[in-house]
């Protein structure tokens, strides 16, 4: 990797993922939207990035030509964002907002309080559908990494699925539990709240404001709160 750390945010043209840096090629639905709808041209900047943290500068065409040597990008801590189904919740906005921020894992879960719920089939589709909103996402904001998204049943399992150590959950508190120095992610129950159980599984409490907040502006304050903690942690 370059010893240089040059600013993604600073470099000319759109960003794209492709499968491998070392031979890039577009998928027929990036070259599309490239070509059509941003009206890019043969040599043309734009920047590629593998998904899993690496990026490089290139000049579009038939063939993409790299421009500059793969960076490594530095973003300290990976972060989890948990977040229950709602009644009038918004899972495409809380992705969608999430991974611009630069969450790096999101788990949706069945709330005891949560309204809907979701069986085998609306789970598979709405996977396969917020994974496309991910990875737009993270186009459009420049992001190193796409996101992983899992659906799971409860909130036990998305203990399991980010560390029982490293998790906080969003409550109101006169005093926050735990310092966010300690953690890496944090759960956002349903509008209808936690169960005394679910309480009991994750005794770690972050507060997010003096405002009662609807469940998909507490998930993007949230994720704004774990990303703001990396970036202070980050190396200079």
């Amino acid at each position: 990797m370059s010893d240089a750390a040059p600013d993604i945010r600073l470099q000319p043209g759109p960003h794209v993922f492709v499968a491998s840096l070392d031979a890039p090629v577009l998928d027929e639905a990036d070259r599309h939207h490239l070509t059509k709808s941003l009206r890019l041209r043969d040599g043309d900047p734009l920047t590629l990035s593998d998904g899993a943290g690496a990026w490089c500068t290139a000049r579009f065409g038939d063939a993409l030509e790299v421009t500059g040597p793969p960076v490594q990008a530095t973003t300290g801590s990976l972060t989890s964002l948990a977040f229950a189904l709602t009644k009038s919740g918004k899972p495409e906005l809380v992705v969608q907002k999430a991974t611009e921020i630069g969450i790096d894992q999101l788990v949706i879960f069945h709330g005891e309080r949560s309204v809907p719920r979701w069986d085998a089939a609306k789970r598979a589709k709405a996977k396969t559908r917020l994974a496309r909103v991910a990875r737009e996402a993270a186009m459009q904001s420049r992001q190193t990494r796409v996101p992983t998204i899992d659906i799971v049943d409860d909130l036990a399992a998305v203990i399991a699925s980010c560390g029982a150590d490293t998790i906080a959950r969003a409550d109101f508190t006169r005093a926050e539990t735990v310092a966010m120095t300690t953690i890496s992610a944090i759960a956002i129950g349903p509008e209808g709240g936690w169960s005394d159980a679910e309480r009991d599984l994750i005794s770690g409490v972050v507060d997010l404001g003096q405002s009662v907040l609807r469940a998909e502006t507490a998930s993007i304050v949230a994720a704004a709160r774990l990303t703001s903690q990396r970036q202070l942690e980050r190396p200079s």
